[in-house]
Order: C-alpha cells, then sequence, then structure tokens
C-alpha cells in the first residue's frame, strides 16, 4: 500500500522536476530527505518544501499559451511554478480589500511594494493612509510566501528598517 503512495509521491516529484528544468529562470536541488529547494535567479529566492507534502501536480498554461504547473499540498496550499518564478497566493490581511490585489504574487512583488511604500513616506502630501495599505499589501506577501515555504526573514526587516529610518528622520 505505501509503495503505491510513494510511486505517485516520485512521479508528482518527477513532473516538477522536469518542468523546472526545462525553465529558464528555475534551479532544483532535492535532498536525500526528500526537501525539495527550488531557486529562482531573479532574486536568488528559495522555494522548499518536501516532496511527501505534496498531492497533485496540473500541466497549465497561460492566456498566452505559456505552460507553467500548479503544485497542490496536502495541507490545502498550492503554488504556480512558471518559466522564471514560483507564483503564491497572498494572505488575507484584515482591512485589505484582497479583491484589488492579484490572486498570485511573487517574491519580486515585495521589491515593487516595498518601493512604493518608500516613494510614499517620502511625499509631504502626507498619504499615511496610503502607506498604511501598501503595508497590508507587503505584510500579505509575505505571509503567504512564507505559507508555502519561502524564508522571507531578510523582507521581513526591510519594512522594520525602514519605518524605523523614517521614524528616526522625522524625530
Amino acid at each position: 500500500m505505501s509503495n503505491a503512495k510513494s510511486k505517485s509521491t516520485t512521479t508528482e516529484l518527477d513532473h516538477i522536476l522536469n518542468f523546472v528544468d526545462g525553465s529558464k529562470g528555475l534551479r532544483a536541488k532535492v535532498s536525500e530527505s526528500g526537501k525539495v529547494q527550488v531557486r529562482q535567479d531573479l532574486d536568488g529566492k528559495v522555494f522548499t518544501f518536501s516532496s511527501s507534502e505534496v498531492s497533485e501536480v496540473l500541466h497549465r498554461a497561460d492566456s498566452e499559451g505559456k505552460p507553467f504547473i500548479q503544485v497542490n499540498f496536502k495541507n490545502n496550499s498550492k503554488v504556480l511554478l512558471t518559466e522564471t518564478l514560483v507564483g503564491f497566493k497572498p494572505v488575507e490581511t484584515l482591512g485589505l480589500d484582497m479583491t484589488r490585489i492579484p490572486k498570485v504574487v511573487t517574491t519580486p512583488d515585495l521589491q515593487s511594494v516595498f518601493d512604493a511604500i518608500e516613494e510614499s513616506m517620502g511625499a509631504d502630501n502626507g498619504i499615511d493612509h496610503e502607506v498604511e495599505i501598501l503595508k497590508k499589501v507587503y505584510q500579505a506577501i509575505i505571509m503567504g510566501g512564507e505559507k508555502v515555504g519561502f524564508d522571507l526573514a531578510f523582507e521581513r526587516k526591510w519594512l522594520n528598517r525602514l519605518l524605523a529610518s523614517k521614524f528616526n528622520a522625522s524625530a
């Protein structure tokens, strides 16, 4: 019984590794324990998951016909692997209208939101409301990424440092 299960896990993992091997911007490593690391060339971020947690791999195509795969996990989370990035769902955040942000985000989106926060904080027209919304978007992406297996401790610190420097500058 368990042999059939491990065989299907191996098949799913093979689908993932074959896709990553054929991609332009993703690299994969598998450890002896079954931990899989998928590294994005674009920003160096590493998505880590256990092969035993994969429940299903679905082959898809985007609106332009470019192939990607959807990896569903046993904990009901999912990621999308494209040619260059790992996409994931941002976490629903209190006070944030989730219909106003993309359903799927990537780690480079953190840099874009961070830049927008920095720009808004630098403006002298008192748009604190916009900064608060952007901070919530940033947090939603961080939490979504961490939930699926990205280590985003460094990006978490970015925001804290920015807010501290702004606070010190205005003191």
